[in-house]
């Protein structure tokens, strides 16, 4: 009997082993099943959210309530009161404990409290905190009797009853199905009257408090979910407040009604006022007025969407209310909207806890405020000519949306749906212990869980338990929340240029066209036009096209330009139309499109050399695991590969342009890395370089053979990398600097024949790779050579030997750095090598007349190379702290002290930094502001060159080009470009301070 007993229970869900006592005690439970006529109250109870914890409240009241037996024999017939009292106590322990200290309140929960006669009246709500202060419901300003403590103690009550029968009204169904359902928004905006009510009570005890004189008038303006009429259980109430007359007294009441009714009710946040917290709390009308047309923000306006009044002097409220619409409707014509709407877009995903995200019912992705924020943008720009989407309301500002066409009626419908059940499990989880909470509980917590899912009003569905369907529920849910930026802003977009199917609302060209400029597009009806390219038609990929669109254009918003970013999406599509897997690739692989509209929207580099290149896109796909990332391939095998490949070639044309071909696939590749922020500075000039002797060598093993065709080689060639080619330092843009130097191929071979052989090469190199081609041409460029332009192209060893010997300059001397054998023939590179590391790393350093000499010339050369009208302080390359700046200074201290250290005996300019501090010539806080100097300018010089696709070396001072090439160094997208300059002007500024001292040897 008792094990029968136990399962009894425990399929009735009542766990605790003090349970059957407990039931015994209150006459429920007979034995093994309830005692006659008391079937109902079990189930009724059973079916609480907790019935343990319904079981223990219901005992305390018991014990607490002088009239239990009265209350007892209204559960056997008053299904409402039986519903509502079960309901509340196994879901609320906070209001439970409401009740048990007022037990007296529990004829709140009957079926015959008028408070459940439809509709619920505001009026009433306000008359009985009214009258709870002791103040006169009717009276024009209501005075209240109580103050101070007794004051917030009456009103604390009184707001506590209010939320006790709405709570029990809003839980009726779960205890009681036959019970009506109360819907979320309907218990939201039951709320925001009740706080209206409440603040109404607090201004009366106010008022009694400090006496204003009858002309001082102080209206209270909702704001947010109050304004709007969709609160939630516990909240901060966000409020403006208005005042006429003294504003002194003004400022005091308002003092007074935010400590009252944050004593008894709820706390009152004014920081959504002119100026927030450092703004006077109390402003007149006319004061707020010249706030907004002068100084407000745009999301200070998407905030006043919300405005209403709700207490205090009514006529002062609606003057306020009809003062700022208009300015409200017209925000979104402001220049900083795209902006504003994007920086608060990042604010709400910055607020969300890391190991929260998964949890966050309100902050978190596919969460309340996603759908909030799409709601309220859309009103802003579309409601400026249609005012039937003017409302506070979330909800109704969506049904308003989708009535005008704004938004498709089944996407309308399904957030809505959406909204409604993430609010309600916000709701009932705020109710357990009226505590402000958006948190959903951890996925082990199985009590909790199974809590929330009973609270809501689910039960198992035959394949899950209830905890399963809530878990099922709410990934759902999130996900089509997730996808409301394409559902509600460019799924219209395609309906209106495209021939979707006549079912869904079309938007007009012109609200289409206000759509794409709130969004951030500069030219909406160039992007329409895109769009109805794309999408025209009636072949598949028109129709893959119009699936994969709302998401690109989505990311595509994001980026710095995204106009240029459409046009190049179109300009791929159209060059790739015939190329079967690359819509495919972009449907299947989120990451590869998500990806690629950052990359189109940043660089114009990446989509020139994309229309040549479309396998590239395939690298941009999340690695499988185990297999290498082919995004951040080695430099080293990259070069391999390159060789090779060119060397299948049967002539110098196809090798030549299977070079060219490799080198661009390998400058995508890289810049694509770069842009994405998985390649160092020193590793992007790594990988440039590389590729860029990889190209010289294959090219130059082809020329070789097809100068010589059927006959001997006539001459050992060998290619010296100098300047940035030489240091593997190559950006984007940089050409090759190199010298060339032959000898004899066999002793019977004169010099003047090698050289004459060598030069008909090297001409063919440099001519074929400079040709005119799709493919990014490859500059060579040999005027470091001796005499420069006029000197010959081709010299033998001792031709360079005599040279150096007889006629070398110190600026030669420098240039010399940065020689290293790159290409061609190993062993006369070494000897090259040889050669100059005398002239280059002087035994007894320089004469103080050399170094004056190379400070003379870098300043000629800062002074005449400079461009007019340049900026010094950001030209990456000539500017102060920049490229020349440092190299020269490292390349002084090598010239220096490299013949007694050999360390310093590097082409690099890093490792030259790091080798001088490391041998004491520098501190090391002085090679640290050089190198973050270098690599500031060199990064900055890269990014010029991905941005605008073309060579560069001064930075934007202002507009889009700057906001691309800040995002493209990794700043936000919609931060301000601003902090860049900032910043890279701090970093060469400290930069130029250490070439100062140590270059020209300037003291403070």
């Amino acid at each position: 009997m008792a094990d029968r007993t136990r399962t009894s229970l425990a399929r009735l869900g009542l766990t605790e082993p003090w349970a059957e006592g407990t039931l015994r005690d209150l006459g429920w439970w007979d034995g093994d099943r309830p005692v006659q006529g008391a079937e109902e109250i079990m189930w009724a109870l059973a079916r609480a959210p907790d019935p343990d914890l319904a079981l223990r409240q219901v005992e305390r009241l018991a014990h607490a309530a002088a009239d239990w037996k009265r209350i007892e024999a209204e559960l056997h017939t008053d299904v409402g009161l039986r519903g509502r009292l079960f309901a509340l106590l196994g879901a609320s322990t906070a209001l439970g404990d409401h009740l048990i200290a007022h037990p007296d309140r529990w004829p709140l929960l009957a079926d015959t409290a008028d408070r459940f006669d439809p509709p619920p009246d505001c009026a009433r709500r306000t008359a009985n905190l009214l009258r709870a202060v002791g103040a006169d419901p009717a009276a024009e300003r209501p005075r209240a009797q109580a103050t101070g403590t007794a004051a917030v103690t009456a009103l604390r009550t009184a707001y506590r009853d209010e939320l006790l029968g709405l709570a029990a009204a809003d839980l009726a169904a779960v205890g009681e199905p036959a019970l009506p359902v109360m819907e979320v928004d309907e218990v939201a905006a039951q709320l925001a009257d009740l706080a209206a009510a409440a603040l109404t009570a607090a201004l009366a005890v106010a008022v009694e408090e400090t006496d204003p004189p009858e002309d001082t008038r102080l209206a209270v303006i909702g704001m947010g979910k109050c304004g709007g009429r969709e609160l939630n259980y516990v909240s901060d109430v966000d409020v403006i407040f208005v005042g006429e007359g003294d504003l002194q007294v003004a400022t005091k009441l308002a003092s007074r009604v935010m400590r009252i009714a944050g004593e008894a009710c709820f706390e009152v946040d004014a920081n959504l006022r002119p100026e927030g917290r450092q703004g006077a709390l109390v402003r007149t009308l006319d004061g707020h007025v010249n706030y907004y047309k002068r100084w407000a923000k745009t999301w200070e306006f998407q905030a006043l969407l919300k405005a209403r009044p709700i207490a205090g002097d009514a006529a002062l409220g609606r003057a306020y209310a009809e003062a700022v619409a208009p300015m409200v409707w017209s925000a979104a014509g402001r220049d900083d909207f795209v902006t504003d709407v994007q920086a608060m877009r990042r604010r709400v995903e910055e607020h969300v806890r890391p190991d929260h995200a998964d949890r966050e019912l309100k902050l978190g992705r596919g969460g309340l405020r996603d759908v909030e924020f799409a709601v309220q943008l859309l009103q802003l720009v579309h409601g400026r000519t249609d005012p039937t989407l003017r409302s506070p309301s979330t909800l109704e500002a969506l049904a308003a949306l989708s009535e005008g066409g704004y938004v498709g009626r089944d996407d309308g419908a399904n957030l809505a749906a959406s909204y409604r059940f993430l609010r309600l499990l916000e709701h009932r989880l705020q109710l357990q212990k009226m505590r402000r909470t958006h948190l959903l509980p951890a996925r082990t917590d199985t009590d909790a869980l199974r809590w929330l899912a009973r609270a809501a009003r689910m039960r198992p569905d035959g394949r899950n338990d209830v905890v399963g369907v809530l878990t099922n529920e709410w990934q759902r849910n999130v996900r089509r929340v997730r996808r409301l930026h394409e559902k509600l802003f460019y799924r219209p977009l395609l309906t209106s240029v495209s021939r979707l199917s006549a079912d869904d609302n079309r938007l007009s060209e012109k609200a289409a066209a206000a759509r794409l400029k709130a969004l951030g597009w500069a030219s909406p009806e160039g992007a329409l036009g895109h769009l109805r390219a794309l999408t025209g038609g009636v072949s598949r990929a028109a129709s893959i096209q119009q699936t994969l669109l709302p998401v690109l254009l989505d990311a595509l918003a994001t980026t710095p330009d995204p106009d240029r970013g459409l046009l190049a999406y179109r300009q791929v599509s159209e060059a790739l139309a015939t190329t079967p897997w690359y819509l495919r690739l972009l449907r299947d692989e989120g990451q590869v499109a998500e990806r690629l509209m950052y990359l189109l929207g940043t660089s114009a580099l990446v989509p020139d050399l994309l229309v040549r290149a479309p396998e590239i896109l395939r690298v941009l796909a999340t690695p499988t695991p185990g297999q290498p990332d082919e995004l951040t391939r080695d430099p080293a095998a990259v070069g391999q590969w390159l060789l090779a490949a060119v060397a299948r070639q049967p002539d110098l044309t196809s090798a030549v342009a299977s070079a060219r071909s490799m080198r661009r696939h390998e400058l995508l590749r890289v810049a694509c890395a770069d842009l994405l922020g998985t390649l160092t500075v020193a590793e992007v000039c790594e990988a440039l370089s590389t590729v860029w002797i990889a190209v010289l060598r294959a090219t130059l093993a082809a020329t070789t053979k097809a100068v010589a065709g059927d006959g001997p080689v006539l001459a050992r060639i060998a290619v010296i990398g100098m300047g940035r080619l030489g240091g593997a330092e190559l950006g984007y843009s940089s050409d090759a600097d190199v010298l060339f130097v032959c000898a004899p191929a066999a002793p019977d071979v004169s010099d003047a024949a090698a050289v004459k052989f060598a030069t008909a090469v090297v001409e063919g190199v440099r001519t074929r790779l400079g040709a005119p081609s799709p493919d990014p041409a490859l500059i060579v460029d040999a005027d470091l050579r001796p005499e420069g332009r006029s000197g010959p192209l081709v010299r033998t060893l001792e031709s360079y030997r005599a040279y150096y010997a007889r006629w070398s300059e110190v600026w030669e001397a420098q240039a010399l750095l940065r020689a290293k054998p790159v290409a061609g023939d190993v062993e006369l590179g070494r000897a090259f090598v040889e050669l100059i590391d005398p002239i280059r790393y002087p035994a007894e350093g320089l004469e103080a007349e050399a170094v004056t000499e190379i400070r003379r010339i870098k300043a000629r050369v800062d002074e005449e190379r400079l461009p007019r009208g340049a900026d010094r302080s950001t030209h990456t390359k000539l500017g102060h702290g920049g490229l020349a700046d440092v190299e020269w200074t490292v390349q002084l201290l090598q010239l220096q002290h490299a013949g007694d250290v050999p360390e310093l005996r590097t082409t690099s300019t890093l490792d030259g930094l790091r080798e001088a501090a490391g041998a004491g010539l520098i501190s090391a806080d002085d090679a640290a502001e050089l190198r973050a100097g270098w690599e500031a300018a060199t990064r900055a010089r890269n990014a010029i060159m991905l941005v605008k696709g073309k060579p560069g070396d001064q930075l934007p001072r202002s507009g889009r080009e700057l906001a691309s090439i800040a995002t493209a160094l990794g700043y936000p997208a919609d931060g301000d470009p601003g902090q860049f300059l900032d910043d890279y002007r701090r970093t060469t500024r400290r930069a130029r301070a250490v070439v100062e001292r140590v270059f020209y040897g300037w003291t403070e």
